[in-house]
C-alpha cells in the first residue's frame, strides 16, 4: 500500500502521524510525506528562529528514523501558505504520481493558518483517493471540535515517533520538553480509550476497506 502524509511544516507530520508512518513502514508499506514550505522561520522581532536549511536537515533526519521512503517538499513560505491551485497541483502531481492509497492530512478545524489552507488542499487533491484521515499537529483550541474516531495502535512506534521529533533539534531547543509531554500524554490517553498503552487518533473522512 502506497502511504501519503501531507504536512504544512517540517515537524508536523511526526507530531499528528509519526506513530502511524512508522508503523506503516514497519509492515512493508511504501511512506510517502509531502510538506509545503520551506518551514524556517523569524518571531515577531524578526530573529531567526530556524533556516530553512536547518528545517530540511532535521526533517530528513526525522523521516529516515520513521522510515518515510521519500520526503517531497514544497516551497511555500512559512506562514504565507494559502488554498489556492498551485498547491493542489503540487499535492495532486504526489498523488497520482505515487498511486496513493491513503493519507493523512491536517485537520481543517486547526486554528493555524497555514494548517488549514494545507487542510482544505489536500481535501480538494485528494478527493480520489480512498482513505484518508485527520490529524492534529498542535495543542491549541478551536472552534470546532475534534472527532476523533479511527484509533491505531502506535506502542511500539512511540520511541521512533518520539526521537523524530526530536529530531527537530531547533524546535526542540525552543519548546523544551512541552512537545514530547503533550503528545506523549495525547497518545497514553488515547491508548487507554481502545485498551492498549499508546494509539493515535484521526478523524475519519473516508475509509473504504
Amino acid at each position: 500500500m502506497n502511504i501519503l502524509a501531507i504536512g504544512a511544516h517540517f515537524d508536523d507530520v511526526e507530531l499528528g502521524c509519526g506513530g502511524a508512518l512508522a508503523r506503516h513502514a514497519k509492515e512493508g508499506d511504501n511512506v510517502y510525506v509531502f510538506v509545503a514550505t520551506v518551514s524556517g522561520f523569524s518571531n515577531q522581532y524578526n530573529q531567526a528562529v530556524r533556516t530553512n536549511e536547518h528545517a530540511l536537515e532535521e526533517a530528513r533526519n526525522a523521516m529516515e528514523i520513521l522510515g518515510v521512503k521519500e520526503l517531497l517538499c514544497g516551497n511555500f513560505k512559512t506562514l504565507e501558505v494559502e488554498f489556492v491551485d498551485a498547491l493542489n497541483i503540487e499535492i495532486l502531481k504526489t498523488v497520482q504520481e505515487k498511486k496513493i492509497d491513503q493519507v493523512y492530512v491536517h485537520w481543517t478545524g486547526d486554528i493555524h493558518h497555514d494548517h488549514q489552507a494545507v487542510a482544505r488542499a489536500s481535501l480538494h487533491s485528494c478527493r480520489h483517493v480512498p482513505r484518508m484521515l485527520m490529524y492534529r499537529s498542535n495543542w491549541y483550541h478551536s472552534t470546532v471540535e475534534f472527532r476523533g474516531n479511527f484509533y491505531l495502535d502506535i506502542t511500539k512506534f512511540w520511541h521512533a515517533k518520539e526521537e523524530a521529533i526530536r529530531a527537530h533539534v531547533t524546535e526542540i531547543d525552543r519548546t523544551g520538553e512541552k512537545w514530547i509531554s503533550f503528545f506523549k500524554n495525547e497518545a497514553e490517553n488515547a491508548g487507554q480509550r481502545i485498551g492498549v498503552p499508546m494509539a493515535e487518533v484521526f478523524e475519519v473522512v473516508k475509509f473504504l476497506n
